[in-house]
């Protein structure tokens, strides 16, 4: 992760929630010391320390934090994840946004989690895609890697996707293929999605990096792939949910891919409560 960033990004969701100040903290002076401790009110994955250790040091006077979890745990509920004792008033503006977070976070590991879990594959891979929450795409990308998943492509910038409508413009799939690999250079991955056998085969002669089998069932796929040469990546997504990811494991592709992991994910239940010392 991005510690550069995360300041930067953390910087401007404080200042959207305190504004100019906290009318609420103004009740205590700057001498009143506290403790905060987080808590879990489920079972999951814990994710986000980075986000406890900066978002607390932007704001809190005289910090000390105490992380009683790492990134990837597993947590249970009513476990004590972290201690963070400061100024009351500090303590208390930087809490919704530090919790707001890691709830997040934390609920994407454990989705991911659970969906490699039910996929029980040692082969085919879980990763997510780009539909995330716009600003928080570091943050839930690294979630999903703390829950035991991959990532797809971080944007537009770092991979190739050829869609049907890229193809349609270009005139064909070897069209689109061609012009990319001349205007992007060999270090950059390109990717064609498919939906028919024939359209594979126009990608596997193209000699497209990665395919990308979209909206086909397992048994579709399970024909398809057979013809696909070793040294080209298969993925597959579209519509997949946690019900079907055994059948589609059994296809033999090397990545499924799950919007769901970030874009429909439930926040992790966890709280946050503050005692004076």
């Amino acid at each position: 992760m991005n510690k550069i960033k995360l300041q930067q990004q953390l910087k401007q969701f404080f200042l959207e929630d305190i504004g100019d100040r906290d009318v609420s903290s103004s009740i205590f002076s700057r001498e009143q010391m506290g403790r905060l401790s987080l808590l879990a009110k489920a079972d999951g994955i814990f994710c986000g320390e980075e986000v406890v250790r900066t978002g607390f040091s932007l704001l809190v006077d005289q910090l000390d934090i105490k992380m009683k979890v790492r990134d990837g745990d597993w947590i249970e509920k009513g476990q004590l994840l972290a201690e963070i004792s400061g100024t009351v008033a500090d303590l208390l503006q930087a809490e919704r946004v530090v919790l707001n977070l890691v709830q997040r976070m934390s609920g994407i590991a454990t989705k991911t989690k659970e969906a490699i879990n039910l996929l029980n594959s040692d082969h085919t891979k879980i990763c997510d895609t780009r539909k995330t929450t716009p600003g928080l795409r570091m943050l839930e990308k690294y979630a999903v890697r703390c829950g035991g998943g991959v990532n797809h492509r971080f944007g537009l910038y770092d991979a190739v996707m050829l869609k049907d409508n890229h193809i349609a413009f270009a005139g064909s799939i070897a069209k689109a293929v061609a012009a990319a690999r001349k205007n992007v250079g060999h270090m950059v991955k390109i990717e064609v999605e498919i939906e028919t056998k024939a359209q594979m085969q126009e990608a596997i002669e193209a000699q497209a990096d990665v395919i990308m089998f979209d909206n086909r069932t397992p048994d579709e796929i399970k024909m398809w792939i057979k013809e696909v040469p070793e040294n080209i990546v298969t993925e597959a997504s579209g519509g997949i949910t946690l019900e079907d990811l055994a059948s589609y494991g059994e296809t033999g592709v090397d990545y499924i891919s799950l919007g769901f992991l970030t874009h429909s994910v439930t926040a992790l239940d966890i709280s946050a409560n503050v005692t004076f010392e």
